[in-house]
């Protein structure tokens, strides 16, 4: 039976900014068997956490946001001053393995210690704390929801079953989708690769009637970059018009995916419960 979410003080819909701040990792995860010489990609990868991240928290600072940031351990130990800046801004830090593992590669045991790694590694630099998780590449198994609800986390924030929260196996899932991120229409690494960037006014017009139709339909308008793209000057302008353009929408509810995925819990605990894999599994 179709029942329409309700959003707090009768706001229509809910917006939150996302940021996986993965820098280097996922090529790291990716050659971690045939390692390379080459350069390209690598330093490409680095201007997120050298330039992107800080211009992306000047942004935030400037429209008053606070944002969910997802942040692989790795990134934690190589880039501590930015995980500290982060924290320092008032955001919301949640996992997002050691590595950027893509747990359907993994046992249950690497998994397990993919999370633990990475929480380990963030706590180092910012205490301890009880963190949400984003599976890298949005890839997630069974045993990982498991793992989840074992180590105390709180919500999951991977998975693309509605467009508002909802339950699976007993954790609140804060749901992403790809055409909310930015990766599909920027990500290029030369050659023949694939297609070259699109325009950053042509991405953000997309976003907006994107969230015109989840503000007609009541739900989740959640948007995830990654400061290696979107840091880049002229996507940050863009997209600091987008953010403007919608923080002032008086019908919209600003929360971070923390807040979001508390907010559910506590108004929905008997609503929106699906099985993993829809029931397939």
């Amino acid at each position: 039976m179709h029942t329409t979410y309700s959003w707090p003080n009768g706001k229509r819909c809910a917006a939150a900014f996302s940021i996986d701040f993965d820098g280097e990792s996922p090529y790291l995860w990716r050659t971690r068997n045939a390692p390379s010489n080459a350069l390209g990609e690598l330093e490409q990868r680095a201007f997120g956490p050298r330039q992107g991240i800080y211009r992306i928290l000047e942004m935030l600072d400037r429209l008053d946001i606070k944002a969910s940031f997802y942040i692989p351990g790795i990134i934690a130990e190589k880039y501590p001053m930015a995980v500290e800046a982060i924290a320092k801004g008032g955001h919301e830090i949640g996992l997002h393995g050691y590595l950027h593992e893509r747990v359907d590669e993994l046992s249950e045991e690497q998994v397990e210690e993919s999370i633990v790694l990475g929480k380990q590694a963030l706590e180092k630099v910012i205490g301890p704390r009880t963190m949400g998780f984003r599976s890298p590449s949005w890839e997630m198994t069974p045993d990982t929801f498991k793992l989840l609800q074992r180590h105390g986390i709180p919500y999951d924030s991977s998975m693309m079953g509605y467009d508002h929260p909802y339950w699976i196996d007993g954790l609140p899932e804060v749901p992403v989708q790809w055409l909310l991120d930015d990766a599909i229409f920027y990500r290029y690494f030369g050659g023949f690769s694939g297609n070259p960037p699109l325009n950053p006014n042509t991405v953000t017009d997309t976003w907006y009637q994107e969230f015109e139709g989840i503000k007609r339909y009541g739900g989740l308008f959640l948007l995830t970059v990654h400061c290696w793209i979107s840091g880049r000057g002229s996507r940050i302008i863009a997209l600091e018009r987008l953010l403007t353009r919608l923080k002032n929408d008086p019908e919209v509810w600003w929360a971070t995916c923390e807040e979001i995925a508390a907010y559910h819990a506590g108004q929905y605990a008997g609503q929106f419960h699906e099985p993993l894999g829809g029931g397939w599994l």
